[in-house]
């Protein structure tokens, strides 16, 4: 008797989910429930599809340094846009995928300074700042070639890239869509 190659079987282990919104401390308490249902079901291999313009810096590196490590395959995907601190979560993924109209963006940290701030409160808010563009600096080193031109471009404005671009310095691993098989269940972190 042959198997049929669209078995249920041939995805044994393997999960879809979308994560959507800004990261920040609720995405990570939604990300931490995710992950716990996903190792209690046994799965081996969770394909994400991320959707976020950003968010906060220490938020995004605790979700790339979590997900990056769990003993889970994360598969992610960028259908529309993935920009600032999402990029860092992004690259979590063990392989990275992008639709041919989707885009990237990143750029250094900012912050507002209160009104009337005194220059050591000055201070205080650039050294964090600098701190949080190194965190991040680091990251995206360890993952993405890019040109000299890129990085200048980075430190000065916001650096928007394709995803040819993407795959031209290494930050998805080819152009392909985020398309869950036939009768698997889309969860929504």
């Amino acid at each position: 008797m042959s198997q049929d190659p669209q078995s249920l079987d041939e995805y044994a282990g393997q999960a879809w989910f979308t994560l959507s919104g800004d990261v920040n401390s609720d995405m990570v308490r939604r990300m931490f429930d995710a992950v716990a249902d996903m190792t209690e079901d046994r799965i081996t291999t969770a394909h994400i599809l991320i959707q976020s313009n950003g968010g906060y810096v220490s938020d995004g590196i605790c979700l790339y340094n979590y997900l990056s490590k769990l003993p889970i395959k994360i598969v992610t995907y960028n259908a529309g846009a993935v920009a600032s601190i999402a990029v860092i979560l992004f690259l979590a993924g063990e392989e990275r995928y992008a639709s041919e109209t989707s885009r990237f963006m990143v750029h250094k940290s900012h912050a507002s300074a209160p009104h009337g701030a005194r220059p050591d409160a000055l201070r205080i808010i650039v050294e964090g700042l600098q701190a949080d563009d190194a965190r991040t600096e680091q990251i995206l080193r360890e993952h993405v070639q890019l040109s000299e031109e890129h990085w200048r471009t980075h430190a000065y404005s916001d650096l928007h890239l394709t995803a040819s671009d993407a795959r031209d310095v290494g930050m998805i691993n080819d152009i392909k869509d985020f398309i869950p098989p036939r009768g698997q269940r889309v969860a929504n972190i």
